[in-house]
């Protein structure tokens, strides 16, 4: 594996130090991450292309297709190298209707790891996330009984680690008060910075910070301004958000999705475009455009 990813590594837990560059699996789902994709054995070259750039954290969960994404990885990486480190996450199902229904009960996340433990082809999962909150973001609530039931698992033996994904700061301290937390998983970017302050703390805190959509939900003015930047730096907007990204704080980890092996290349060439302060400044402003 190369070692030329932007934004140097992070001790994502114990010992093991990962890129801050890593790999979302999402998108090699079907449409609405429902099903196969077109083309299966593009989604194994994509991921056999991300460990031979380097990344070392894979981000899944065994809802996408549901259980699409975890047995592409399975086919395209197992036996695992062991610099590869597998992040899933539990707390939502599939319906009919490609809708995410929660599935928090102590026995639906019971399953839920057992389910990702067959389809990756494991007996024990490095990282896996509690998603909580709603289709909008956060929501207020206790995480208790859900979270209580994966630091069961832990101590089984089955997780070595614990993450949470779309939550409050209340309920990240609420987890932390039961169970070590490794990584959090939020929706933030350049335009979104409601967490900017949670970054922070969380960076003090030695966890990582892992946004997702880190284009999502930019205004036609947004994507305007973080165009005109990136045809300054003769980049791509993707690019120049993922820089950003790097810039913004040590502890954030990236995790974009792709399923084309060009795209994936490019994501990872144009993440190291190097931004001046008045670049920063400039995109800074974005927010409140």
């Amino acid at each position: 594996m190369t070692s030329t990813l932007p934004g140097g590594t992070f001790t994502l837990f114990d010992d093991v130090v990962v890129p801050r560059f890593g790999y979302g699996a999402m998108q090699l789902a079907g449409p609405l991450v429902l099903g196969p994709p077109a083309d299966p054995a593009q989604a194994v070259r994509v991921l056999r292309e991300a460990v031979a750039l380097g990344i070392t954290h894979v981000d899944t969960a065994d809802a996408y297709g549901p259980h699409v994404t975890n047995r592409l990885i399975r086919q395209a990486l197992h036996p695992y190298d062991g610099a590869v480190h597998v992040v899933t996450k539990v707390g939502s199902l599939r319906d009919d209707d490609g809708g995410w229904p929660p599935a928090r009960s102590p026995d639906q996340l019971r399953e839920a790891v057992r389910s990702n433990l067959d389809t990756l082809g494991l007996d024990v999962l490095d990282v896996v996330n509690l998603r909580v909150g709603g289709p909008t973001g956060p929501e207020d609530g206790s995480l208790e009984e859900a979270f209580t039931a994966l630091a069961e698992l832990q101590q089984a033996g089955l997780v070595r680690h614990l993450g949470v994904s779309n939550v409050t700061s209340e309920q990240i301290a609420e987890a932390r008060a039961l169970a070590p937390v490794v990584c959090v998983q939020n929706a933030y970017n350049l335009a979104h910075r409601a967490d900017d302050h949670l970054v922070d703390e969380l960076a003090d805190a030695g966890i990582a910070y892992v946004p997702f959509f880190p284009l999502g939900g930019f205004s036609p003015l947004q994507a305007g301004a973080l165009t005109t930047v990136a045809s300054r730096l003769r980049s791509t907007p993707m690019g120049v958000a993922l820089a950003w990204l790097l810039h913004r704080s040590p502890n954030i980890l990236l995790i974009p999705g792709t399923s084309s092996v060009e795209h994936l290349r490019e994501n990872v060439a144009q993440a190291g475009v190097s931004l001046s302060a008045t670049d920063l400044a400039e995109l800074d402003g974005i927010a409140g455009v």
